[in-house]
């Protein structure tokens, strides 16, 4: 081995890191000449002008060192061969760092690097080689006095920072957080920077600090449990920093619904997608089913951009391989999971991997921002097969304010879409459920060339259905002088039901009454009899349960998951679905709820009619 020169080749990493400056500070190397190669100048010139904090950090730093060697009267220069832009394009391939270590060999000098890979490649070539690895303490102690800690407290969710502003912070809880201004005085673009620095240099020396993306004027940094976006010109128009942290740590008992989800989650592989706006408590709640999941004794791992998740230490976490979901999702294939966390779904790819790896059986819990649960089954719609979605996704849980609000089953079926009467329109139909009630909450088919997702409005009228009930009743009864009951079917279809003798008076000779009734309404006229509407119906008994707010009917388990129709004295006063546990619950305050239970009360015949 050649004798040690006093003269020091820095290569890329020790630059952006700055311990070359420190150890020139601390005298852990011999005052000699410090030869920096053009190619490292060359390589962070290209990181820069492509947005990379990497780039920056590194540029700052050979001006830091070039101040502390006129400082320590220290001879610096600025050697070797200027790379090529195809030189620097392959700079993941070990091309810039080849051209360091001949510069060193040529100079006679020893390479300084924390860099594993590229020591040991240098010391087989015969090179004097100092690997200055930061030490696990000395990183904890780097993170434990980053500057932007200093604008957070106990309950701060999120810290947001922007130039020549003053700083501001979310404080409080996932659905109950409140923006506060911390402190009254502006932050400089300048304390800005060396945050950005300070930053990217912890997360390159941390065991748990991980550079998520850095690109075009936009860097993503994991540190801890701290996710920290960087943004600067040209990608923004002012130097920005946004670091967010969970601030509660909840597990699966502490959400409504938990006895349902863990049911779920427990007895097949799922498919689950976790909906909620922005800062609502998604990553909260499927940080506490990984954990749940992993306690049953799954396997479970994640699939994150970036890895941000606050999971236990025995669950994967993966981030894109080269790039692509796709990719990391053939390697999570190999590792047969049970059970993948997806966070979070945004583009086009991500949905199409989430199905693939639902096809392909793996138990699936995808996040996806939306306001409205329906929203993130719509996101499915036109990137996979319209009837695949209830094999891709059975349930939808829905966040607001910290806590699942409402779980939704997604099933397919044939039938007639509601709100159509002819029995040829029947069609592959997929129905989104309230778990709760069981009632059909949306419907998804095919209408002509185009998709249709309608909202189903149970036992509801459209207001101008009601509006035109009241017409018609009017109208109807100077024509009629006997009873009659109306049934608005559609936009331009009526029944009316009468007592059996009444119905020739409705039709009139050949038909001519009702014929005029069509024309003068422009409405098409059913003529039914009151027991016409009842003919399906069967004596269910069920039984009734009052609490303070709500109605609960618990019926036969022959009717769970079945559409019935409840009548009281040849009077449709309520339709709704069984749920799948046998029953329907009604606010005490609606009027369907209050007529069930008067009549309940004063003995009046309930009827139920399925089918």
């Amino acid at each position: 081995m050649k004798e040690e020169a006093k003269k020091y080749v820095p290569d890329t990493s020790v630059i952006v890191d700055g311990r070359v400056t420190d150890l020139l500070t601390e005298e852990k190397i011999e005052r000699a000449e410090i030869i920096v190669p053009e190619a490292v100048v060359a390589e962070l010139e290209a990181q820069a002008s492509k947005g990379k904090e990497t780039g920056y950090k590194g540029l700052n730093e050979l001006q830091r060192l070039r101040k502390q060697c006129e400082k320590e009267e220290i001879k610096i220069e600025y050697k070797g061969r200027r790379p090529d832009k195809s030189e620097v394009d392959m700079a993941g391939s070990g091309e810039i760092d080849a051209m360091i270590r001949d510069l060193a060999d040529t100079e006679g000098a020893t390479l300084i690097t924390n860099d594993r890979i590229q020591a040991t490649v240098a010391e087989s070539k015969g090179l004097p080689v100092i690997l200055d690895e930061p030490k696990e303490e000395d990183a904890t102690l780097s993170f434990s006095r980053l500057g932007l800690l200093e604008y957070f407290d106990d309950r701060t969710m999120s810290v947001h920072l922007r130039a020549d502003t003053i700083p501001k912070a979310k404080k409080g809880e996932p659905g109950r957080m409140n923006l506060e201004p911390v402190g009254s005085e502006k932050v400089s673009s300048k304390k800005l920077e060396r945050f950005a620095e300070e930053i990217v240099e912890v997360a390159d020396t941390h065991p748990s600090g991980f550079i998520e993306m850095d690109s075009g004027g936009a860097s993503v940094v994991q540190l801890g449990d701290l996710r920290i976006a960087i943004a600067r010109p040209p990608f923004s128009d002012a130097v920005e920093i946004t670091a967010t942290r969970p601030v509660t740590k909840t597990v699966i008992e502490d959400y409504s619904y938990s006895d349902l989800l863990k049911e779920r989650l427990s007895e097949s592989h799922r498919g689950v997608v976790v909906s909620g706006a922005p800062g609502m408590g998604k990553s909260t709640l499927v940080q506490a089913l990984s954990e749940f999941l992993r306690k049953s004794g799954w396997i479970v791992k994640t699939m994150e951009k970036p890895r941000d998740l606050d999971v236990s230490s025995e669950i994967s976490q993966y981030r894109d391989l080269d790039g692509e979901m796709a990719n990391t999702a053939e390697v999570l294939l190999l590792t047969r999971p049970d059970y993948t966390i997806f966070d979070e779904m945004r583009q086009t790819s991500d949905f199409e991997v989430f199905a693939d790896l639902r096809m392909s059986g793996v138990g699936l819990v995808g996040v996806v921002h939306a306001t409205k649960a329906i929203d993130s089954i719509q996101r499915l719609i036109g990137r996979v097969e319209l009837g695949m979605i209830p094999q891709i996704v059975d349930t939808v849980v829905h966040v607001d304010g910290g806590d699942a609000k409402k779980v939704f089953d997604v099933e397919l079926t044939v039938k007639t879409p509601s709100g159509m009467e002819q029995g040829d329109l029947a069609r592959p139909v997929i129905e989104v459920r309230d778990f709760d009630s069981g009632k059909l909450a949306y419907e998804m088919y095919t209408f002509g060339e185009q998709v249709v997702v309608m909202g189903v409005k149970d036992s509801v009228e459209k207001p101008i259905w009601s509006l035109a009930r009241k017409e018609l009743n009017y109208y109807l009864s100077k024509e009629f002088n006997f009873d009659f009951d109306l049934e608005i079917k559609s936009d331009s279809r009526i029944a009316i039901y009468v007592a059996d003798n009444h119905v020739p008076v409705v039709l009139g000779r050949g038909g001519k009454k009702i014929d005029s009734l069509e024309d003068e309404l422009g409405l098409s006229i059913d003529v039914r009899n009151f027991q016409e509407r009842s003919s399906s119906s069967e004596e269910n008994k069920f039984s009734l349960k009052k609490t303070e707010d709500y109605l609960i009917m618990n019926f036969d388990p022959s009717l769970r998951g079945e559409e019935i129709d409840i009548w009281m004295e040849g009077r449709k006063v309520f339709s709704g679905a069984v749920s799948k546990r046998g029953r329907i619950k009604l606010d005490r305050g609606t009027k369907q709820a209050k007529k069930i239970e008067q009549a309940r009360n004063n003995g009046v015949e309930i009827t139920i009619s399925s089918g």
